[in-house]
């Protein structure tokens, strides 16, 4: 990205000036606290996908400016975006005061120990809190998981890892997806890949998935799978950092039904490890116990703003855990997008005196990401309400706390 533009992008993000009036409060509702748990922001393709994406075509890929698995100095500009905006939309709200800056106790942001984790935190705190002395906390060793926010299997007893494989197994059977393989051969040119030639694999929809439960690491499988899902990732991030159409997939993916077709690869890899109700609520145990402290603890020390910052697999596996309904994201392929945020609301109705919930995903569209929009009141991110099984909803998305409070121990208690 240009660095001419990337100054001027840092510069409105800071200084553009507050903007009225998004959707106004409900009379006498007051915002009292809350959490956003956010995926990282834009990043190059992952290092150690790189001999799949090598063995997968003869085609060169392109060069990216920063390592594999790091944020991009776009992926920067973009949380400082989101920062921004969610600071004017809080401000609104009356939860923080613009201008100034928040008490040392009032905003508490934490973040995956790994660089685009830590990073997108302190991004997002320079676009809502510029200028301010808000630190992002994580484990002092960069470079390894957190145990809040690392995924893996915590139960080796063969019993569960043999349930955890079939769920798996049987979650992989909702996704149909022969013609999302017919389109990535033709986009990677499979047939002259090292892959085809050399190991005489040439056929994508001819092997079997194979996965795996094994106590501290991570689901996985092996096979077409994990192949289709580290090719889609790379193109979407090709496509999401800006690099030009012809140099995106080669210039191969030319409609958003391609688009729609190829991103089944990357939804299902994700859904089939972390959305199945066995592992899900395995791999995210630790990161809702922390989200229940902070909600459903001491209401006088939790902090007002509590940022955050982990993986995909961490909103994936926490909302399957919690028993959200399906949801759609509108202008999204992705199903926890790139920088994306579930931002769990408590209100407070003065009228009824009585405390609510409210759970929606703050996102950015796919075109807002790859054209580096900036967001305010008046331009903003995408937003939609969750609902939760256990917490039916009203008219204006809110459930009742006690529900919700509900929902959490009896998740944390496992039942």
């Amino acid at each position: 990205m240009n660095k001419k533009i990337v100054a001027s992008l840092l510069a409105v993000a800071c200084f553009a000036p507050g903007m009225a009036n998004a959707e106004a409060a409900l009379e006498g509702y007051q915002l009292q606290q809350v959490l956003l748990m956010s995926r990282h922001n834009l990043r190059a393709p992952l290092a150690n996908n790189g001999s799949v994406l090598e063995q997968s075509t003869a085609q060169s890929w392109p060069e990216w400016d920063v390592p594999g698995g790091q944020l991009t100095t776009k992926g920067g500009v973009l949380e400082i975006y989101m920062g921004h905006y969610l600071r004017e939309w809080l401000a609104e709200q009356g939860l923080v005061k613009s201008g100034e800056c928040p008490t040392p106790q009032s905003v508490y942001a934490y973040a995956n120990s790994l660089q685009r984790t830590v990073a997108t935190a302190q991004f997002f705190i320079t676009g809502a809190f510029p200028g301010c002395d808000v630190p992002v906390h994580h484990q002092d060793k960069m470079g390894t998981m957190d145990p809040t926010f690392n995924p893996v299997i915590t139960n080796d007893s063969p019993e569960f890892q043999q349930a955890a494989v079939k769920a798996m197994e049987a979650q992989r059977e909702h996704y149909k997806l022969d013609d999302s393989y017919k389109l990535l051969e033709q986009v990677t040119a499979f047939s002259d890949s090292p892959t085809c030639k050399e190991k005489q694999q040439c056929d994508l929809t001819a092997s079997k998935d194979k996965f795996s439960a094994n106590a501290t690491e991570e689901p996985g499988v092996s096979g077409p799978l994990k192949v289709g899902n580290s090719l889609v990732d790379a193109f979407t991030l090709q496509y999401y950092e800006g690099f030009p159409l012809d140099q995106v997939a080669w210039g191969q993916i030319k409609t958003e039904q391609q688009w729609r077709v190829l991103s089944q690869l990357k939804n299902g890899y994700q859904d089939t490890l972390f959305t199945s109700p066995e592992v899900a609520r395995n791999v995210s145990a630790p990161l809702v116990k922390y989200i229940q402290k902070v909600l459903a603890g001491s209401e006088e020390k939790a902090p007002k703003i509590t940022l955050l910052v982990g993986h995909d697999s961490n909103i994936a596996s926490l909302l399957t855990a919690l028993d959200f309904k399906e949801y759609q994201l509108p202008k999204q392929n992705e199903r926890t997008p790139i920088g994306g945020k579930i931002m769990f609301q408590r209100w407070h109705d003065s009228k009824a005196n009585r405390e609510l919930m409210k759970v929606e995903y703050v996102y950015q569209s796919s075109e807002q990401l790859r054209n580096g929009e900036v967001l305010s009141l008046q331009q903003p991110p995408q937003r939609v309400t969750l609902q939760l099984n256990g917490c039916p909803i009203d008219a204006n998305g809110f459930c009742p706390w006690d529900k919700f409070t509900e929902v959490l121990d009896k998740t944390v208690a496992g039942k």
